[in-house]
């Protein structure tokens, strides 16, 4: 029996980053993946998704300037655009396995090797590998980290077949842009591909969602944002819904809604679209005898470690945050916890998340409705985009940068919401300073390129301290400043 000091199993993102990170421990390891080396991650998740965006993105830019080129609109090419989409899922699973296999030339050759098949724990030290035609092999390990994701969710009631009515998966599978589309489910995955159908502008999109407004765990400002772009583009949001039947007739989809007013519509359109979150894969992960905690969430964990002091769980398959940068961090910091002595804690508050929405939406900590969700008083300030010279260089001022600091002298950063053009890029400071439980003035002083999205960010800051290039009294429509103590807000004047 082939003995290692670490067994990984699944090869996406949290758990190739750990069988990486183990290396630099010099620590023999095994990667163990069933299907397709990078997961949901690269495949049929994030790379892929934010492939199309960037296309749809494009597409309705390019759409919106016609009048520059003296065209007409033409015609969009789907077969075209997919295999674009194809050929980046490619290069980046081409990269993670040419990788590998040149590791086998360098002086890694002796700690690492990769193997095709399914993995199943027969005890808290052995895993059997089923690689297909009734060949399976045990191997032993000091210590397993599990990390075989998440797959989209189903719903029972909906007749799911990955043609007509599909998942995420299935989204990758059609062979042309369909005429109308339903979005079941208004959260983040949802509106990103509300947001990428509507952007062609080939395909009528509805969004079914339950409550008043899309992206309910946001700030109203950022979603006023989202809802009006999307409109504008054609989306037509069912809102306050609930959706009561759906069958496939046909070969379309016909659902019914039933509004909170009691009043019930039903619909006709061409696909349909679950995007309401992701399960776990553990299922068949282990046998009875190795008793691992879960909860209806995922696997339950303690800073990665299961209940099995020599099992860990990253990424998706636990019960903590799905997001592939989240996974990567903790399939490093797993290994580090077993084979060395991690630098600090994994804290999740300064967690960069982007949302592919239009325009883009890019975060860091608390935004307002978690900062009053836990009671926190705070001081916020809010620039539009109209203010920032690179926004106005790009011909787009719509969004706003947000910047949430502690209501005290310290004036320490709880978050930042920036909604528009290049806000991911622009959020990474502030994270850090986060990361570091440090204030605002390290910000306030900083020479940031120019034009730059950042500077608006140093304009934020420099509102705070009462010292700002333009006045939130004089500029009422593009600037505020305000506190808010037990939820009541006032405005600071300067």
């Amino acid at each position: 029996m082939e003995k290692y000091d670490l067994v990984v199993i699944g090869a996406g993102p949290s758990g190739y980053a750990a069988a990486m990170r183990a290396l630099d421990f010099k620590k023999k390891t095994l990667l163990i993946e069933k299907n397709r080396v990078g997961g949901a991650g690269v495949t049929n998740g994030a790379l892929s998704s934010k492939t199309w965006w960037e296309l749809s993105r494009e597409t309705a830019s390019f759409r919106k300037n016609l009048k520059r080129f003296n065209i007409k609109v033409p015609s969009i090419n789907y077969k075209e655009i997919q295999d674009e989409v194809m050929r980046a899922v490619e290069e980046r699973k081409s990269m993670l396995e040419e990788h590998m296999r040149l590791m086998k030339d360098s002086h890694y050759t002796e700690l690492l090797s990769f193997k095709k098949g399914a993995a199943r724990l027969i005890s808290q030290n052995e895993i059997e590998i089923d690689t297909g035609a009734y060949e399976k092999e045990v191997v032993w390990a000091n210590y397993i980290i599990l990390a075989t994701g998440s797959r989209p969710r189903h719903l029972p009631d909906l007749p799911i077949d990955e043609k007509i009515v599909m998942t995420s998966d299935g989204i990758e599978t059609m062979d042309d842009f369909p005429e109308s589309m339903v979005i079941v489910g208004a959260g983040v995955i949802g509106c990103e591909y509300a947001t990428i159908f509507s952007g062609f502008g080939k395909t009528k999109v509805h969004l079914i969602d339950k409550g008043a407004r899309i992206l309910p765990f946001e700030d109203d400002d950022v979603v006023q944002v989202i809802e009006r772009n999307m409109e504008n583009n054609g989306v037509l949001i069912h809102r306050n819904s609930r959706l009561t039947h759906m069958q496939i007739k046909h070969g379309r989809v016909e659902y019914e809604l039933e509004y909170d007013n009691g009043t019930k519509d039903i619909f006709n359109v061409a696909k349909a679209l679950v995007a309401v979150g992701r399960t776990p894969n553990y299922e068949e992960l282990w046998d009875d005898n190795v008793e691992i905690s879960i909860s209806k969430r995922g696997i339950e964990d303690s800073d990665t470690q299961t209940n099995i002091s020599n099992i860990f769980a990253v990424g998706d398959i636990t019960a903590d945050i799905s997001l592939v940068n989240v996974g990567e961090l903790e399939g490093r910091y797993a290994v580090e916890k077993i084979f060395g002595s991690p630098h600090r804690k994994l804290i999740y508050e300064n967690i960069s998340t982007i949302m592919f929405l239009s325009p883009e939406v890019a975060g860091v900590g608390y935004n307002e409705t978690q900062a009053r969700e836990k009671g926190i008083d705070y001081k916020v300030v809010t620039l539009d985009y109209s203010c920032i010279p690179r926004a106005i260089a790009k011909r787009n001022t719509q969004g706003f940068i947000k910047l949430l600091v502690t209501n005290d002298e310290t004036m320490k950063i709880l978050g930042v919401k920036i909604v528009g053009n290049h806000a991911s890029s622009a959020i990474q400071a502030v994270a850090l300073l986060i990361s570091m439980d440090k204030g605002i003035e390290e910000l306030a002083e900083c020479v940031h390129p120019h034009p730059s999205i950042t500077e608006g960010i140093q304009e934020c800051v420099r509102m705070l301290l009462g010292k700002s290039l333009f006045k939130p009294a004089a500029l009422r429509s593009k600037l505020s400043c305000r506190t808010s103590m037990n939820s009541v807000y006032n405005d600071i004047h300067f």
